[in-house]
């Protein structure tokens, strides 16, 4: 067995961030008007949805590609 390479690393460090942020949007839905100050849905709460949507789909898609390379790695 070889060691992971920097592209495993890469897309488990990306999946971590991407369920680290569509759990913080599904918890606490202001953090966008409030880090961001900008307020793109002006309170309807459609943007913080897409957000949730997109970094759930980020986090699924890279725990799969990193899956992927680690069994690439294995069976090398």
């Amino acid at each position: 067995m070889t060691h992971p390479s920097r592209r495993f690393w890469v897309e488990v460090g990306l999946a971590v961030v991407s369920a680290i942020l569509f759990l913080a949007t599904i918890v606490w839905r202001d953090w966008i008007e409030i880090v961001f100050r900008v307020d793109p849905d002006h309170g309807n709460g459609s943007f913080e949805w897409l957000v949730v949507a997109a970094t759930a789909l980020g986090a699924v898609t890279f725990s799969v590609l990193a899956r992927s390379e680690w069994r690439r790695t294995v069976t090398s």
